[in-house]
């Protein structure tokens, strides 16, 4: 658990929670649109998920590599 906590605490982790949490603000104040929320908060979750899974060695075709 302790190790998890230490994890989630990484700057990688409280960069993608801070972007998702001011977009999110923008987005509610309509200060950006939609269309401008959604790319950004796209590409950043799928940043951070995606050094996730090479970090573990993942493997989209679900073979070893």
């Amino acid at each position: 658990m302790k190790d998890r906590c230490a994890r989630l605490i990484s700057v990688k982790s409280i960069v993608t929670i801070v972007l998702t949490v001011v977009f999110a603000v923008l987005a509610v104040r309509r200060d950006i649109t939609a269309d401008q929320y959604l790319t950004v908060f796209t590409t950043v979750i799928a940043f951070y998920f995606g050094t996730q899974f090479e970090k573990k060695g993942g493997s989209m075709d679900g073979k070893d590599a």
